[in-house]
């Protein structure tokens, strides 16, 4: 069963810019993973402090799998000086065409 979880994260003042490169560098990587369907980061026009993950995976394994890689390793261990507040969604796929 596919997983989609939409993370969003609020940079500490001053610190936008060093949080985006930090997000940026798992987008790439993230999408070569086996399982990924998709990984995208935005940053909101109206509040640069405030950024947005969407990522959908084939399933748990492939979740397991993204969350053991060296790149998520990286960005586990360096996200937090520089963010404020961070929560995670798990979304509902309600509509199939």
């Amino acid at each position: 069963m596919e997983i989609t979880k939409r993370v969003t994260f609020i940079a500490k003042e001053g610190c936008e810019d060093k949080l985006k490169e930090l997000l940026e560098a798992m987008v790439i990587p993230s999408k070569k993973e086996k399982g990924c369907l998709n990984y995208n980061i935005y940053q909101y026009k109206n509040n640069p402090r405030k950024f947005m993950a969407v990522e959908t995976w084939e399933n748990e394994e492939a979740l397991d799998g993204h969350k053991n890689s060296e790149h998520y390793k990286v960005y586990k261990s360096s996200y937090e000086p520089y963010t404020e507040k961070k929560y995670t969604d798990e979304l509902d796929y309600l509509v199939t065409l």
